[in-house]
């Protein structure tokens, strides 16, 4: 909880645990009390805990020397916290002896946590509670304020019980006490003094120490000799030296904290040493230490006091205690103790320690003289402290006083010594500003010390022999010419610091930069590489190479400056690792520069380094896998040799450690394909040699197999997180793909099994022995970064292996069963017990979810533990963290989503899964401007995905009554409003703080994608989902809505746009399902409109998609809602906005059709290098932008019929021309079939109103369509019909975009009359040749495509007829053609109507395929349903046959009906003829013959008045057929068709017979009037026609008895005819007169008759 990884995150939560446990926390170790017989009672007597419980409460006090009812209490807290069983496991744990024991010892281990988890709480109070950057500073400060009274004195006396303690025997404490567990229990001991002198340390670093605790604590250490003379020292074994040993660096530190160095210094500076306090008693008392080195610093601070405050009385004395400081070797402990102490960073004790170590070494060189003090160790002490970056900042703050003083020194003897001054100014960097003064420092230097055996002869030195000067000039390095060299001129003056016999040490006042001397002693390494002298000048390089690392891993800016040293480190490195016995330790510090080097250079390092001979390397070229993992023909290198010949065998590995680091900075830096391929024999000795093995290896140093083992593995990590532009994705192998070969099928990947395998009790183990001082970088931590990264790679080879049947070792080990209860799934499953790090147990069950994605294994090892992390109670408590709940809610959802149908049927059926499952959906969420938990956002989201799985895979009868009752109760509880408002205020949010962005936006992105889900589920699951209540499905869509105007109304981020776009998807999706709630929503068009306004002025690359999606929502919103009344002001606007997009989007594709035509012209002829398209190809989708948009205009122009708005918009902007423009280049190039449909629909909804047709027809819409759409289709040469399309006319197509360039014509010409006659004639003979084709081809393919075209071309005719004259004038052949296959056409359409059963075989037998598609079965039925089953078949594909039957006769009655009513106009007028006697006949040719056989199919058999008549009969039986109600119910056209389709059926059947009378009439009158037929002709005509016409009027008079639709046009009957009203439809007629037609066939008869 003190860690902020709870579920407690708050600082009132924090402070209310404190003060909670404050009395805990004060109380420290003495909380836990020793066993009483009160005690005892008072369990005995609690009737809340259970019997067994209390018996083995008792065992654990016994075994502890524990208060009983606190030893209750801590098996309580372990059942809870560490127990990994089951209640029932319990029980049957507790009555067996065996299993009781190990459960007594982990108990035990639990417990011992428990004291030390204590102890580390204050720890943490002290170490932040004066720190402001903390978030809880200010909770911490209150409590330490509370403790700090008399915190020291109640944890001294623990202390001092604690090393005075005898040990624990068998007779004590039981039979489980054995020697094994007494080494235990003084460990402990040992841990809990360190601790307690931790926190003493810490306080007295805050809280000034008054002397007499000081005299109190000196003594207590000097008798318990530092640590050195516990009471069970004979305890003591080697692996606890470590605790020992911090024990005393700890109780030396608090006495030297004691002493109060600091403030001794300022007394001395101020010259006020009065007011530091001197005890004669501690004075005395320090004057018996002397045999411990753990003394050392505390004498050497009290000799400081003691020369401070009593310079006279105590010289010899000072001497004396000074000296034994020395003899127990006080810089070298210094040293050691703050290695001990661990590095500083986080560890607030080891850098509080330094600062203390600072104020003792500064005051120390201030106050003594040099020469006295070690000064070799003095500086590596020196070195040590300043380590710690604030104080390597305090030092260049003063660079003159205290320490400085240490760096003059150093500086007087270099470069004779050329360690110390390095190691100092090495330890000196610590930041940027550091650099730049050490590199300055060194590039300055006005001192050179030389050391001399014997005076030189080229010297004249003053008869004191204290100065010389230089006679000649001299080069200082004995190199070769022409190689980098220093000269010291003549003149120089010299001088002698120490002279005599011994030699010389001259300081020679010459100014140069050492910089430039670096490079020579590199040089001059490179020259004795084979000598004697090699390692001297190793010694004297390695601190040069180890301060050109750390500056550039600093300051990378400074690397120019050092190009001259780090140029030189390849040829070093090469020729170094060459000799018989290589400097190890040197040729490290060089492949530590090339790290750093590589992280920013990574190409430039390899081409330099690949040809030093020192990385593994292959012989041939690698073109193969197999000859890849054989390692055939590749070579260690020389650090491979090095590696078996130097460092396995003396078990140092410093080498291999900078090896691998040097490896991995390869790798991320990024190389391209070649150097990958080069870095595959480096890789491959890593996963070879070094992976399987690297346990084995022999180690002088505890803590480095765990690092090289996760520097092995954070190499293999960076290797499978390659970006695919890294690795080349040839077939011969890639770093990446190498890595997985090996990991999934060597036994490389067992070891990294082996890593998993470790397991949650060894990594605890681990954990418990390391000292808290080790942080971040202690070997528990390591471990634990280790088994991440096992995990991290497993996943990531899993996910990245190539998909194969059989299944690789790697996945054989990870699923295999054991039979000795050591199964794998369940040591990975365990880790979810870990406490130390949230992501292990993350990284655990995320490859848990895989295997159980990609490997049918067995879920039942880790669903219980992912069950008890899911129960409802468990949430929020500290020990299920929201991370941890959120990854085994992850893990759950890879079980729906992989459809693992066994567990999650365990799953189901588990009591309270479901609502366990569902907690987190009812809880009240922060704020989304206040979230500090983004995962519980995830969270929810994969619930909210699981729920909608269920409901989508499971039938809603069979979901699980508990998911029922869940959703009813989340319907119930307003939860569908919470999560809208919820997912709106959360995209609000994103939209707010688009220019920061959004810190978890991922997260954000899943919850949203979830509840997106869910919305859509609800459309069409609403009654198990209880989403039923329209005001709720109003608010739902308002949000959405509003939500998708947030995000797009200020579209500046990839973050909103992304969100945007996802809205605008849902609410398309609502949109058009939810239509009844969007008729009674408040107005949508206005924030519809404001969407698009502000996505139109936005970025138009990355709004395509979003842009489709409203400009789709406004077109169903139209459809929807229409204008909804007081919305006009809307339309302006939006026409505006609308028109401008389908202009820009027309032009764009003219540019984009153009470039790709020249494009493709140009590639015919050569190869074209041309990649600058002006947009980029402008995609056609029948989804577009350009489509969509064009679909728009056409409803925003429905809807203003008036054209009050859209002819002034379009006046502004040129659309018609440019959309025009793009449909004749998209004709002429067939291409862009979807905008071409579009944009003919747009024209055909102007086309209906008289100022749209006048606009559609002046923009040059002839020129446009007229000739480029002959592109469009091909006429076939016999005049066969096999270019008509068999396809559904519902598809866009071609032939599709011919039809709607029909009916534009016909629409223009019926609104704009005489206006457009020329035109319209222009484009009936263009397109002639298909005209009477497609006429004609109705007799031989009657699919619906087919029909409709001949419906489309005949509407136009009977438009076009009405101007007879005009087309007789311009055409007469064609209006001759056309009256002769219109003649046919009605013939075959009265034909293929009156026989259905020909039809029906029409049908089948020439398209090759039933009429429609048949329904699917889901699988083959069984052999007992087989019969029934197969009739039910027979009876569905009949009803199937049937209804496209009626489909084609539909269309062929349509068809008829046309026909029928543009020959009227090719006949004359029936009153005319019948009354003007003067008439002349010649100008109508007969169009039927003298005969009345029944039609024929036979083309060669002409049309005749048997065809009219039989005309009218198919029309007056398909209206009696409807009529009857007793047939079977599949057969009957009233069971396949609405009451809508059956009355427009009727009324067209009512004006196809009208049509049909009426030719007839005139027909038959022309033919009685016409003096070239013979009068036996014309008398059997009167003959029939009377027979055959009686017989008709009295069936329909009896039809019209019963009652029936008038026609839907008898406007086509002459005026004269229509004058009479017609019956309503439907009603009943006493008077069959009332029908005009039946009028005007009466009138015919009585005139034939005569």
């Amino acid at each position: 909880i003190l860690l902020g990884r709870s579920a407690l995150r708050e600082p009132a939560q924090i402070e209310a645990e404190l003060n909670r446990h404050w009395d805990r926390l004060h109380q420290g170790l003495s909380y836990y009390k020793p066993p009483s017989s009160t005690s005892a009672a008072k369990l005995k007597d609690n009737k809340d805990v259970a019997q067994p419980l209390k018996d083995f409460g008792l065992r654990i006090s016994k075994l502890l020397g524990l208060d009983e009812q606190q030893s209750v209490q801590i098996l309580q807290f372990y059942l809870q916290e560490g127990y990994r069983g089951t209640r029932d496991s319990l029980k049957v744990v507790l009555k067996d002896e065996r299993q009781s024991q190990a459960l007594l010892l982990k108990i035990t281990d639990y417990y011992y946590e428990e004291r030390m988890c204590l102890l580390r709480c204050v720890l943490l109070l002290l170490t932040y509670f004066q720190d402001e950057r903390h978030p809880y500073n200010t909770e911490y400060s209150n409590c330490v304020n509370k403790l700090e009274k008399d915190l020291v004195s109640v944890y001294q006396k623990q202390f001092e019980t604690l090393f005075r303690a005898e040990a624990p025997t068998w007779e004590t404490r039981g039979n489980l006490m054995s020697e094994r567990q007494v080494s235990r229990w003084f460990l402990q001991c040992l841990r809990e003094q360190s601790l307690l002198l931790e926190i003493i340390f810490l306080y007295f670093a805050y809280f000034e120490m008054n002397p007499s605790d000081l005299l109190g604590l000196t003594k207590l250490f000097k008798e318990q000799g530092f640590g050195q003379r516990q009471t069970n020292r004979h305890l003591v074994d080697k692996s606890m030296d470590g605790l020992v040993d911090r024990i005393g660096y700890l109780s030396s530190l608090i006495l030297i904290e004691g002493i109060d160095i600091d403030f001794l210094h300022k007394c001395a500076l101020g010259d006020c040493t009065e007011e530091h306090q001197f005890s004669k008693e501690m004075d005395q008392l320090l004057l018996t230490f002397g045999d411990i080195p753990h003394q050392a610093p505390v004498l050497l601070a009290w000799v400081l006091l003691r020369h401070t405050l009593r310079p006279d009385e105590s010289s010899p004395l000072i001497r004396k205690i000074g000296n034994t400081a020395l003899q127990l070797g006080v810089f070298q402990y210094l040293s050691a103790m703050l290695k001990g102490l661990g590095i500083s960073g986080n560890n607030c004790t080891a850098s509080t320690a330094k600062m203390c170590i600072y104020g003792l070494l500064s005051f120390v060189i201030t106050s003594f003289e040099e020469e006295s003090l070690q000064c070799s160790q003095l500086i590596d002490a020196a070195t040590e402290v300043l380590s710690a970056p604030s104080l390597a900042e305090m030092f260049w703050e003063m660079p003159n006083m205290g320490m400085g003083m240490i760096l003059d020194s150093a500086v007087g003897m270099f470069p004779h010594k050329i360690g110390p001054l390095l190691q100092l100014l090495t330890a000196l960097l610590s930041n940027k500003a550091t650099v730049k003064k050490v590199y300055n420092f060194l590039d300055k230097m006005s001192f050179y010390t030389q050391v001399y055996k014997h005076k030189p002869n080229d010297i004249i030195s003053t008869d004191d022999e204290t100065l010389w000067r230089r006679q000649t000039p001299k080069l200082l390095y004995p190199l070769g010419t022409g190689q980098t060299n220093l000269w010291m001129p003549q003149g120089v003056l010299g001088q002698v610091m120490i002279g005599g016999d011994q030699g010389y040490v001259v300081r020679w006042d010459h100014s140069y930069s050492a910089w430039a001397l670096f490079t020579c002693e590199v040089e001059m390494l490179l020259h004795v590489v084979s000598t004697a002298d090699v390692l001297a000048q190793c010694a004297r390089v390695k601190p040069i190479l180890d301060l050109v690392h750390k500056i550039i891993s600093t300051d990378w800016t400074v690397s120019d400056c050092l190009l001259p040293l780090t140029s030189r480190i390849y040829m070093l490195l090469q020729r170094l690792t060459s000799v018989i016995n290589p400097p190890v330790d040197v040729i490290a510090s060089c492949v530590n520069c090339l790290s750093v080097l590589a992280a920013r250079m990574p190409g430039k390092v390899w081409a330099s380094l690949h040809h030093t001979g020192f990385l593994p390397f292959a012989s041939n070229p690698l073109t193969t896998m197999a000859q890849c993992v054989s390692a055939e023909g590749m070579k260690a290198g020389n650090y491979g040799n090095l590696l078996v010949q130097i460092e396995q065998p003396r078990g140092e590995y410093a080498v291999t450690i900078s090896f691998l680091r040097l490896i991995t900075t390869l790798v991320k830096g990024q190389l391209g394909s070649t150097q990958n391929k080069g870095l595959i024999p480096c890789v491959l000795l890593v996963l070879k040699e070094m992976l399987p093995t690297y346990h084995k290896w022999r180690y002088n140093t505890y803590g480095v197999r765990e690092r090289i083992g996760c520097l092995i593995l954070e190499l293999i990590h960076a290797i499978l997180n390659l970006s695919p532009e890294g690795e080349d994705q040839s077939s011969t192998p890639t770093l990446q793909s190498l890595c997985i070969y090996s990991l999934a099928n060597t036994e490389a990947g067992q070891a990294v099994v082996n890593i998993m395998g470790i397991g949650v009790d060894t990594i605890d183990v681990v954990l418990a022995a390391q000292p808290s001082s080790c942080g971040s970088e202690g070997p528990g931590q390591i471990l634990i970064q280790t088994v991440k990264l096992a995990f991290s790679i497993t996943n990531n080879v899993i996910r990245l292996k190539p998909p194969s049947d059989a299944m690789s070792p790697l996945e054989q080990a990870l699923t295999q069963h054991s039979g000795h209860g050591n199964n794998l799934i369940v040591v990975l499953a365990k880790y979810i017990y870990h406490k130390h790090d949230p992501a292990l147990p993350r990284l655990a069950i995320q490859l848990l979810k895989r295997l159980a994605t990609e490997f049918l294994l067995s879920e039942w090892s880790c669903l219980h533990v992912v069950l008890d992390l899911i129960d409802s109670k468990q949430q929020g408590k500290y020990w299920c963290p929201p991370l941890l709940h959120r990854a085994a809610l992850a893990f759950l959802l890879a079980l729906w989503q992989d459809r693992r149908d066994s567990a999650i049927s365990v799953l189901r059926s588990k009591e309270k899964f479901w609502e366990n499952l569902t907690t987190p959906l009812f809880g009240t969420l922060t704020p989304p401007s206040d979230t500090t938990e983004p995962c519980v956002l995830e969270t929810c989201a994969f619930v909210m995905k699981i729920i909608g799985l269920e409901i989508y895979y499971v039938v809603s009868g069979s979901l699980e009554q508990s998911l029922k009752d869940g959703l009813q109760k989340f319907s119930n509880a307003r939860r569908y409003d919470y999560w809208s408002q919820y997912v709106k205020s959360l995209v609000c949010q994103v939209a707010e703080l688009e220019d920061e962005g959004i810190h978890y936006f991922t997260e954000t992105l899943m919850l949203i994608s979830a509840w997106r889900m869910l919305l859509i589920l609800s459309t069409s699951h609403s009654d198990v989902m209880h989403l039923t209540d329209e005001s709720t499905k109003v608010k739902l869509f308002m949000d959405v809505l509003d939500g998708t105007k947030a995000a797009l109304t200020k579209p500046t981020s990839i973050p909103c746009l992304r969100l945007g776009s996802m809205m605008a998807t849902l609410l398309l999706i609502l949109l058009n399902q939810w239509r009844s709630v969007v008729a009674a929503a408040p107005d949508i068009l206005s924030p519809l409109s404001l969407i698009l306004e502000s996505i139109l002025q936005a970025d138009q690359q990355m709004m395509e998609k979003t842009k489709a999606k409203i400009f789709s929502a406004l077109i169903s919103v139209l459809q929807i809602q229409g204008l909804n009344g007081g919305d006009i002001s809307q339309l302006p606007q939006l026409l505006l906005y609308v028109c401008e997009t389908v202009k820009d989007e027309a032009l764009a594709l003219i540019d984009s059709t153009a470039h790709m035509r020249e494009t493709t012209e140009s590639t015919e002829d050569e190869d074209s290098m041309e990649t600058d398209s002006p947009r980029g190809p402008q995609k056609d989708q029948r989804d577009g932008v350009c489509v969509l948009a064009l679909h728009l205009a056409k409803e925003l122009c429905r809807t203003d019929e008036d054209g009050e708005h859209w002819v002034s918009v379009m006046k502004k902007i040129p659309v018609l021309s440019s959309v025009l423009s793009a449909v004749e280049l998209s004709l002429r190039s067939k291409s862009s079939l979807y905008f071409t449909e579009a944009a003919l629909h747009l024209l055909l909804t102007l086309a209906r109103t008289p100022q749209g047709a006048a606009a559609v027809a002046g923009a040059g819409v002839i020129q446009t369509i007229c000739l480029p759409l002959l592109s469009v289709y091909d006429v076939s040469l016999n005049g066969t019909s096999q270019s008509f399309s068999r396809k559904s006319q519902d598809s866009t197509c071609w032939p599709g975009v011919y039809r709607l360039c029909m009916s534009l014509m016909e629409s223009l010409l019926k609104t704009l009359r005489y206006n457009f006659i020329n035109e319209a004639l222009d484009f009936v003979g263009v397109h002639q040749e298909r005209i009477l084709q497609c006429l004609n081809a109705v007799r031989t393919v009657q699919s619906l495509s087919c029909l409709d075209e001949a419906d489309h071309t005949v509407g136009f005719l009977l438009q076009l007829s009405s101007f007879c004259k005009e087309w007789q004038f311009h055409l007469p052949k064609l209006l001759r053609d056309i009256q002769v296959n219109l003649c046919y056409l009605c013939q075959t359409c009265t034909y293929l109507l009156h026989s259905k059963k020909m039809l029906h075989h029409y049908l089948q037998a020439k398209n090759g395929e039933p009429a429609a598609p048949l329904p699917k079965m889901q699988r083959p039925p069984q052999a007992k349903e087989a019969s029934s089953s197969a009739a039910a078949i027979g009876g569905e594909r009949e009803e199937v046959e049937q209804k496209a039957l009626l489909a084609v006769q539909c269309n062929l009655l349509k068809i008829l009906s046309k026909t029928l009513a543009t020959l009227q106009h090719f006949t004359p007028d029936c009153c005319q003829i019948l009354l003007d006697q003067c008439m002349d006949l010649a100008e109508y040719r007969t169009l039927f013959v003298l005969s009345f056989t029944t039609p024929a199919f036979d083309p060669d058999v002409a049309p005749s008045f048997g065809t009219l008549l039989a005309t009218i009969n198919v029309a007056l039986s398909m209206l009696s057929e409807m009529e009857k109600k007793k047939e079977p119910v599949s057969l009957s056209i009233v069971s396949l068709a609405s009451s809508e389709e059956i009355q427009a059926l009727k009324s067209l059947l009512m004006f196809t017979m009208e049509n049909c009378f009426y030719v007839l009439i005139s027909q038959a009158v022309r033919c009685l009037k016409d003096s070239s037929i013979l009068p036996r002709d014309k008398q059997r005509l009167k003959q029939e026609l009377s027979s055959e016409l009686s017989t008709l009027l009295s069936s329909l008079s009896r039809h019209f008895r019963r009652g029936s639709p008038s026609s839907p046009a008898t406007g086509l009957l002459p005026v004269t005819v229509s004058q009479t009203k017609p019956s309503t439809p439907g009603s009943k007629t006493s008077n069959e007169g009332q029908e005009p037609f039946i009028q005007l066939v009466q009138a015919f008869v009585r005139l034939v008759q005569r």
